[in-house]
C-alpha cells in the first residue's frame, strides 16, 4: 500500500470518526413509533434531534446522580422534547407542558397549569367518552402520582379528568398532542430532566408504513411503504406557547 492511499484512508477514518462523534453529541435521528403525538407528528415522520441543546451529562456509576460535561438550557412548556423512557429502554416523545413548581390538572380533557386553562391548538381529542377520574385524598394522590402507581390503580380513568399534582424538582410533565390515545405523565408520572436526550430540529424524511414504526431501522424496509409525505419533508418542529 502506497503512502498516498494511506494518508487517504487515514483522511476519510478521521471523517468518519469525527462525524460519529458529532452524530452522537449533537443530533440523533428519531423516527415517530407511534401516533400519540397526531396530528403534529405522524407515524413515519423521520426527525432530527438536537443533543445539544439540553447539555450532555455523564451518569456517576451507582449514585443516580449525573455531572453536567456540557451545560444546557431547561425545556419551556410548549415545547417537543425527546427522551428516554423512564422504565424501558426506549425512546419516547412527547410536549413539555409543565416544569417544576407547576400545578397541573386536567378537566374534562382540558389542560390546567397554575389553575389557569391553556391554549392548547395542537391538541387532538378523538375519542368522545369523558372518563371521570377519580376521588382520593389529595397527598395520597400526589405520592402514588410520583410514584408512577396511578395507571396500576386507576388505568385510565386518569385521562380526562386528572390531578391536580405539583410537578416536583428536576422534573417536566410531559403530554402527547393526541391525548386520548397517549402514554405519558398522566398514567407514569413525572419525568426527571436526567431522562431528556434532546429536542426535535425538523423533519428530514416522512414515510406511511400503515402502520407503526418501531425504530430508525425502519425507514430502510421500502417494502412495507405506502407513499412517501413529500410535503412533510422539511418542516421544522417548533415551539408553541402554552398560553
Amino acid at each position: 500500500m502506497n503512502e498516498r492511499l494511506k494518508q487517504e484512508l487515514y483522511s476519510w477514518g478521521m471523517v468518519i470518526i469525527v462525524v460519529l462523534i458529532l452524530r452522537a453529541i449533537f443530533v440523533e435521528a428519531y423516527v415517530i413509533p407511534t401516533g400519540s403525538m397526531e396530528k403534529t407528528l405522524l407515524i413515519g415522520d423521520a426527525l432530527l434531534v438536537n443533543r445539544f441543546i439540553y447539555g450532555i451529562k455523564i451518569p456517576i456509576p451507582f449514585s443516580g446522580t449525573q455531572i453536567a460535561l456540557i451545560p444546557g438550557r431547561d425545556p419551556v412548556p410548549g415545547e417537543i422534547v425527546v427522551f428516554k423512557y423512564p422504565f424501558e429502554n426506549r425512546d419516547f416523545v412527547k410536549r413539555c407542558v409543565a416544569v417544576e413548581g407547576d400545578t397541573v390538572e386536567v378537566i374534562n380533557k382540558t389542560l390546567y397549569v397554575n389553575h389557569k386553562k391553556m391554549n392548547e391548538p395542537y391538541a387532538w381529542h378523538r375519542d368522545l367518552r369523558n372518563f371521570s377520574g377519580v376521588n382520593i385524598d389529595p397527598e395520597i394522590y400526589q405520592k402514588k402520582w410520583e410514584e408512577a402507581e396511578l395507571f396500576d390503580l386507576f388505568g385510565a380513568r386518569v385521562r380526562d379528568n386528572f390531578g391536580p399534582v405539583v410537578v416536583p424538582e428536576n422534573c417536566i410533565f410531559v403530554m402527547g398532542d393526541n391525548r386520548d390515545n397517549s402514554m405519558d405523565s398522566r398514567f407514569w408520572g413525572p419525568l426527571n430532566k436526567k431522562y431528556l436526550k434532546g429536542k426535535p430540529l425538523f423533519i428530514y424524511f416522512s414515510f406511511d408504513m400503515g402502520g407503526e414504526a418501531r425504530n430508525f431501522f425502519d425507514i430502510f424496509k421500502i417494502w412495507r411503504w405506502r407513499s412517501i409525505r413529500l410535503n412533510r419533508i422539511g418542516r421544522i418542529v417548533g415551539i408553541t406557547s402554552r398560553h
